[in-house]
């Protein structure tokens, strides 16, 4: 019994052996963690000698329990067998959790180095921390996994933001400050800027005295108009001056401003100029003032310019003159119900149809043919409904003018044999135009166009001749659907013929 109970507390002093040597291997060196083992498993088996065992196995309890106590329970620490301690001083640790059911805690933020830890400190989920066997203090510093992401460019990140010192904090905050108080000052700058700029009039009166002149549009057609009425005033002088107003007046204002001033007068006294030149300039500012501007318009023939303008076109005898004089009349006439009404009972069409006749060049003709399918066009439009009533306010006042326009009647003395002489010409605009102004013709014109034979000869030519021009573009690979679309006219006037 003596022998057996012996070793029954052999077993047990062996198990209590084992369970010290791992609590002591946590804060002493492996040696002698392993010397206390060996002395404790060989003792006798006499009394004194299990006492004595006994006690040192307590002591030895005792001394661990205490170094636990020092050790802290906010870590959980596990022993890493890979990793021996090195020149027996330290060993490693890793951390699973921290938990402070007392309160906050006063958390490290690790960094790649190894740092102390003070007591009560706790560190972040994943870093690293041994106890210094040889200080007794436990360090921290980045995990493994943490230590990846800690590159190059997050270091200069971190010394950029510890690099920003008190000092700067205080310069940018007193900066801050003075851009407020500049702030503050705009609005009185705002206030003084009107005072650092002249008015108009000390600009002239600065001019001035330069020997400059600061002059506007309407003081400079003043002037101009001024110098045309000089008796001083050479041709030259004249034609340069009429050279700047056709410039001025494409600006609607301008041209109204002139008109108020008297310049529509000696423009149309320069239409009856001896000085053919005089009659070019006279008519072109003319025709520019008068284009898409109402207003001048009706000025214009309330003070006779329409039979002025059929008068010199009646009797110029320069190519030139009788050009810029269909210009001013094709711009007077356009959108103008009115004055088409008046142009056809004062013998409008008599005299182009004369000027149609003599004009060998076919200049003038493509020139009149496009006037008249625009004065048809107009009239056409206005009753088929093509401006919306609501969006023109003044629809049905010109259908009410136009209706006065016997346009249709007037074709019908001669017109409708001489547009078709327009396709003889050579070039490929005149036809086109001249087929445009056949068809809107048509609806009067029909029944010459049936009785004609040279008309019907002179379309089936051309359609021969554009077909060929089409399929040869078509062996060229070219694309050009200007021919196509000549062809589609003759097409259409065919149909209407048959």
């Amino acid at each position: 019994m003596r022998i057996d109970g012996k070793v029954e507390a052999f077993g047990c002093l062996r198990e209590l052996s084992e369970q010290v040597k791992a609590s002591f291997q946590l804060h002493c060196c492996s040696t002698v963690a392993r010397t206390v083992t060996m002395k404790l498993i060989p003792f006798h088996v006499g009394g004194t000698s299990f006492i004595l065992a006994v006690l040192l196995v307590l002591h030895y309890c005792h001394i661990a329990s205490i170094l636990g106590h020092k050790s802290g329970g906010d870590l959980i620490v596990v022993e890493n067998p890979e990793h021996e301690a090195v020149n027996g001083e330290e060993e490693d640790v890793a951390v699973d959790d921290v938990e402070d059911d007392e309160g906050d805690l006063d958390v490290v933020q690790p960094s790649e180095q190894w740092q102390t830890l003070k007591p009560g400190q706790a560190v972040p989920q994943g870093s690293h921390v041994r106890l210094n066997l040889q200080t007794g203090e436990r360090e921290v510093r980045l995990g493994e996994e943490q230590l990846k992401y800690w590159t190059e460019e997050h270091r200069e990140e971190e010394a950029l933001r510890s690099s920003f010192n008190p000092d700067e904090l205080k310069r940018a905050m007193k900066k801050i400050k003075e851009d407020w108080k500049l702030g503050s000052k705009d609005t009185e700058q705002k206030d003084s800027v009107a005072s650092k700029f002249r008015t108009m009039e000390e600009l002239k009166k600065d001019m001035a005295q330069l020997d400059l002149l600061l002059e506007t549009d309407v003081q400079i057609m003043r002037r101009l108009l001024e110098q045309f009425n000089s008796s001083n005033s050479t041709s030259e002088q004249r034609l340069s001056i009429l050279t700047e107003l056709e410039y001025l007046v494409h600006q609607v204002d301008n041209a109204q401003t002139l008109c108020s001033m008297g310049g529509l007068q000696f423009l149309l006294e320069g239409l009856n100029s001896s000085d053919f030149r005089l009659q070019e300039s006279s008519a072109f500012v003319l025709g520019s003032a008068l284009a898409s501007n109402p207003a001048v318009q009706v000025e214009a023939v309330e003070n006779g310019a329409l039979q002025t303008l059929l008068t010199t076109l009646a009797t110029a005898q320069q190519l030139r003159v009788q050009k810029k004089v269909l210009f001013a009349v094709a711009s007077l006439l356009r959108h103008f119900p009115y004055a088409q009404r008046h142009f056809l009972t004062r013998g409008g069409l008599q005299v182009l149809s004369e000027l149609f006749r003599t004009d060998n060049s076919g200049i003038l003709r493509t020139r009149i043919v496009t006037m008249l399918y625009d004065m048809i066009t107009e009239k056409e439009l206005i009753f088929q409904g093509g401006l919306d009533p609501v969006l023109d306010a003044s629809h049905d006042e010109r259908r009410r003018q136009y209706s006065k326009v016997s346009l249709q009647e007037e074709l019908l003395k001669g017109w409708c044999i001489l547009v078709p002489q327009l396709l003889e010409s050579s070039e490929n605009d005149y036809r086109e135009k001249a087929l445009r102004a056949l068809l809107a013709m048509a609806p009067v014109c029909l029944d010459q166009y049936r009785s004609d034979g040279s008309l019907q000869a002179s379309l089936h030519s051309l359609k021969q001749e554009y077909q060929d021009m089409i399929q040869s573009e078509i062996i060229l690979a070219e694309e050009n659907t200007y021919f196509e679309e000549i062809v589609e006219l003759i097409d259409a006037l065919q149909v209407k013929m048959k």
